[in-house]
Parts: structure tokens; sequence; C-alpha cells
């Protein structure tokens, strides 16, 4: 095989592995834009390496990505952003490929971005212990390899991790999609029409609710009871010209499913300009993720575009 013909098959077994490493850097990361741009890099990697010496290259590939993504958690600029009380992760539309395996419920749990969030607190080499065993069913002994560790400090890293993650985990995960859905269209209705003990009753007891302020703000906006998640929601969620203008039109609200958590879209002439987010519990809503910078919606945008939409809860809003 000539040098062009083997290029060309080298390339073709880094693209088969793309979308697993998509998934394993955005897990990593938090950011669908840092993980496109982490297999980038990847793969200028690949290019470079002397090929024919790399005997297993899925595990190759898989140690490259996961420690290019452990150089971005431990650089200066990351570690601003994430201290800065501006952070939120990048919402995925559920199908996207970046969102990866999904067949058990540690692998849907590690892309909610209630657990994104909770990761934060996690050193960067616990984080990626624990994606690497909880999301991708890797051994110890692999992770050891991949992080050049002992396969007892693997063991040492993912039970802190765990230990931290489910100490303050939120959401069930068991919840009935119909039933989720319900919960959704009556926060929804409650909030547009002004009725806050609907809202309240809506809630468990320790709520929490972030917004980035569309961007507008530096710091997260943060709310800690029902009663002030309420006040939000009713003045968030009614409609005003003005909310139309900085929408950039009257908007579709739509149902979705984001990160694997229910959600609702606002949809102006087709572009996904704001998302929120419901983690529910025991049937009421412990947490309420509110994004619509910009920045946070752009691969979430580009994949509603080519979605297939159901009618919408709020046809014109």
């Amino acid at each position: 095989m000539d040098r062009t013909a083997t290029d060309r098959f080298d390339t073709r077994r880094f693209e088969a592995s793309r979308n697993r490493l998509a998934a394993l850097a955005y897990r990593l990361l938090g950011s669908a834009a840092d993980a496109e741009d982490a297999v980038q890099d990847a793969f200028l990697r690949w290019q470079a390496a002397d090929r024919q010496r790399i005997e297993a290259p899925e595990a190759w590939l898989a140690r490259v990505a996961t420690n290019l993504c452990l150089d971005r958690l431990r650089s200066a600029q990351a570690r601003r952003e994430r201290t800065a009380g501006a952070w939120l992760p990048e919402p995925l539309l559920d199908g996207d490929p970046m969102l990866g395996p999904a067949d058990t419920f540690e692998q849907r749990e590690s892309v909610s971005l209630a657990v994104l969030i909770l990761m934060e607190r996690l050193s960067p080499r616990e984080r990626a212990v624990y994606v690497l065993r909880e999301a991708f069913s890797y051994s110890h002994a692999e992770i050891a390899e991949i992080l050049d560790i002992t396969a007892s400090a693997s063991q040492q890293h993912l039970h802190r991790a765990r230990r931290r993650v489910t100490a303050a985990r939120r959401g069930d995960g068991g919840l009935d999609p119909a039933a989720a859905r319900r919960i959704v269209e009556e926060f929804l209705a409650a909030a547009s029409s002004g009725r806050t003990e609907r809202l309240v009753a809506l809630l468990t007891d320790d709520a929490t609710a972030v917004s980035d302020g569309a961007g507008l703000t530096e710091k997260l906006l943060r709310y800690d009871t029902p009663q002030r998640i309420a006040a939000i929601a009713r003045a968030g969620l009614k409609s005003t010209p003005a909310k139309q203008r900085l929408a950039g039109g009257v908007s579709a609200v739509h149902y979705a499913l984001v990160n694997g958590a229910p959600a609702i879209l606002f949809v102006p002439g087709g572009k996904v300009v704001g998302a929120v987010t419901f983690d529910i519990t025991g049937g009421k809503i412990a947490a309420v993720h509110g994004i619509a910078a910009p920045a946070r919606l752009v691969r979430l945008a580009a994949t509603w575009r080519q979605h297939e939409p159901d009618t919408p809860l709020i046809a014109h809003w």
C-alpha cells in the first residue's frame, strides 16, 4: 500500500472513532466547541504519529484525547473561566452524537447538565476517571494506562468522584417521560398565567435555579427558594414586545429533551435562542437551568434546524 493509500486508510480509522472521542471530550470539558477542538488536536497528533507502531489505535486515541482535555482543564484560562461564576455546560439536543453512549443509567447520567456541573467540583483527574469508567466502561487497568497512574489510584479517584457526585445529585432519573412532560407543561402554563402558588407547588422545598442571563451578565444568576424561582419564572416566561425584539421575533415554545432532561426551547423563525432544562425528583422540579447566551447554543441550534419538531406548547410567545 503506497503512502497516499495508507494515509486515507488511517484517516478512515480515525473517523471511525471521531464520535466516541467527541463524546468523551464533551463529558470532560462540558463544551461542544472545546470538545471539537480537542478532537481535531487529537487528529493532528494521529497524523504526526508513527501509526504503524500503534498496536491499539482506539486506546491510543482515547489516551491522547483524554490528556488533551486534561491540559485544557488545567490551563490558567479554563480555571479563570470556570471559577468566575459564569460557567455552564453547553446544552445538546437529544440525538446529537456528541452525547455518546446512552445504554446504561450511568452513561445517561454522566452527560446530564446537572452531573456536568457537579463534575466541576472534581479535580481534572477525578473527572477523567469518573467519565472513563462510568460512561465508557474502561477497566481500572486501562484507565491507569491512559492517565499514567496505578490501577489502585484509579479506584481511589473513582470512589471520591462517585461520593461527591452522589452526595450532591438532585434528579432521580426514573421519572416516566410522559409524567416529566406533564410537569414541565404545568410549570410553563402556571408561569405564563402568573399562578405563583401553583408554581411553588411544582417545586421541591430546596429547589434551585440558575440562569446565564442570556450572556448579558458577568456572573450566573442564582435563585435558591421556591418563592424566588416562582417570581423569576413568572417574570421570565411572560411574553412582552421587548423580549420578542430581543429574541428576534415571536417565538414558538417547544418541548424537547436536552442532555436527557425535559426542557423547553424558545424558537423564533426556526432558530433556538433559549433553553430551559428541568431536573425532576419525586414528581417535582428540583433544579432549573436557563441558557440563552448565543455562544452556548450554537450546536443545539444547528441540530434543531435538522430536527422535525412536534407541535409547539405555545405557538406565539
